[in-house]
C-alpha cells in the first residue's frame, strides 16, 4: 500500500489516503478495524481529482474512526469487477469486511461527512 498525501494547498499531510491494489485489497480493506472508505478512481477522472483533497482532509480529521483508501480501476480490474463498480468516482464503505454503503460522484466535504455520519458516528 502506498500513501498519497496531498492537501488542497499541496502540502504534505500526516494522515493519508492510501493506495491499494487487487493483491493488497483484502489486507488493506477487509481486515478487522475501523470502517474503510474506498474510492474507486482513475487518473483520467476529473471528478476523482476534485475529490482527492476532500478525502485527504477527511482522512486527517477522522484518522481514529475511519481509514481512507483509493484503488485505480484501470490497474485493478478484479476488485473493480468484484464490487460491481461501473462509474468513477465510486465511494464504498466497508465494515467488518463487507460493503455497507456506496456513493457515486464527487461531492463537497460537508455533504460527504453528512452521508457518512451513520458510518463514522
Amino acid at each position: 500500500m502506498t500513501e498519497t498525501t496531498q492537501t488542497t494547498d499541496g502540502a504534505k499531510n500526516p494522515a493519508t489516503v492510501r493506495e491499494t491494489t487487487d493483491a493488497e485489497f483484502a489486507a488493506d480493506v477487509l481486515s478487522p478495524g475501523p470502517p474503510v472508505l474506498v474510492q474507486f478512481t482513475a487518473v483520467w477522472c476529473g471528478p476523482c481529482r476534485q475529490l482527492k483533497p476532500v478525502l485527504a482532509a477527511l482522512a486527517a480529521e477522522e484518522a481514529d474512526r475511519l481509514r481512507v483508501v483509493e484503488i485505480d480501476v484501470d490497474h485493478n480490474p478484479a476488485t473493480t469487477a468484484r464490487y460491481g463498480v461501473l462509474a468513477t468516482p465510486t465511494l464504498m464503505v466497508f465494515r467488518n469486511g463487507e460493503p455497507v454503503k456506496s456513493l457515486v460522484g464527487a461531492r463537497p466535504k460537508r455533504k460527504l461527512r453528512e452521508e457518512l455520519a451513520d458510518v463514522i458516528g
